[in-house]
């Protein structure tokens, strides 16, 4: 059965970090794009990092560029998305996501095959 599981969500202060997992289980990350989107209420799904690549590669969309820091951890089939100076705006749900490679187009909400239930983070004072 295959399955994403976040974890790490919480309620922090704006400019604190917070770091999500993701457990994958019933296939291997090896031949998978994987990632994050989230929703803040009222928008839209939106897409905000992945690991696009054999090699690694990394997609961020501009506003958590340079604050956002995803990682993949193969053997244990785990990726990590470390948030650091965190905002208000970056308050969402937060969705883990897979997509095989060979079907990889663009990092968009409609093209993945797997989904997590998410994790809720918000960010308040």
């Amino acid at each position: 059965q295959v399955q994403l599981v976040e974890s790490g969500g919480g309620l922090v202060q704006p400019g604190s970090s917070l770091r999500l997992s993701c457990a994958a289980s019933g296939f291997t990350l090896d031949d998978y794009a994987i990632g994050w989107f989230r929703q803040a209420p009222g928008k839209e799904r939106e897409g905000v990092s992945c690991i696009y690549d054999r090699d690694g590669r990394t997609y961020y969309t501009d506003s958590v560029q340079g604050r956002f820091t995803i990682s993949r951890d193969n053997a244990k089939n785990t990726v990590h998305l470390e948030m650091n100076s965190l905002k208000p705006e970056d308050t969402a749900v937060y969705y883990c996501a897979a997509v095989r490679f060979t079907r990889l187009r663009l990092w968009l909400a409609g093209d993945m095959d797997y989904w997590g239930k998410g994790t809720l983070v918000t960010v308040s004072s």
